[in-house]
């Protein structure tokens, strides 16, 4: 399985849900690897940053070329995370063109909100050529007991994407394994924040199908 994890807007904490997904497939027993699309190499920072043995493999490939040479970059692999670049770009198009579901990760924010149209919008031009490409929201960074954290799913329900049930909430966890490049299951494997992760996982694999 493919996951393109893609929103036009930075800040959405698109690696940081890219890393945990990868490892969460990988903690499950699947061989996985994480391709970095963003210009910046948040991925691949992360990676560098990483005492010991990788958990799973990372490669930077921001080239627009991913949908072409996804079947040769991810030969061998039981699943593929993009952490793809922002803004629309021919690289954001051939991410989503690889991917078989598009992860679309959202804050509780009107901006994040609106700027979700855009992605939505690559994602059915993407679907003239390649028609049986999914997509979901995934609520990340979500603020609990707080109006627009409640009121997020109700406004995203304009768009025509599902948005998955199990939602990630902002930890303080989640950036302190990323500075160490680690995941947040290394960190506390029966915490809050890694049940949140598997959750999300659970539902994207059972989406997939």
């Amino acid at each position: 399985m493919i996951f393109g994890v893609l929103n036009q807007k930075g800040g959405v904490g698109k690696t940081t849900l890219s890393v945990n997904l990868a490892a969460s497939l990988t903690r499950a027993g699947a061989r996985v690897l994480l391709i970095d699309a963003d210009p910046q190499g948040s991925a691949l920072d992360w990676a560098a940053a990483r005492e010991g043995d990788p958990l799973f493999s990372v490669a930077g490939f921001p080239r627009p070329s991913i949908h072409k040479e996804i079947g040769q970059i991810g030969h061998g692999y039981d699943h593929i995370v993009i952490d793809g670049p922002p803004r629309v770009t021919d690289l954001a198009r051939s991410a989503i063109m690889a991917a078989d579901i598009v992860v679309i990760p959202v804050q509780p924010s009107p901006y994040d909100i609106w700027a979700a149209e855009e992605v939505v919008k690559l994602i059915e031009e993407a679907r003239i050529y390649k028609e049986n490409i999914k997509s979901v929201f995934v609520i990340n960074r979500k603020i609990t007991n707080t109006a627009i954290g409640r009121d997020v799913r109700e406004a995203l329900a304009a768009y025509p994407v599902p948005v998955l049930q199990a939602v990630i909430t902002q930890r303080v966890i989640f950036a302190e394994a990323a500075a160490h490049g680690q995941a947040v299951f290394e960190l506390d494997a029966n915490g809050p924040a890694t049940a949140e992760v598997e959750a999300v996982a659970t539902e994207l694999m059972g989406y997939a199908q």
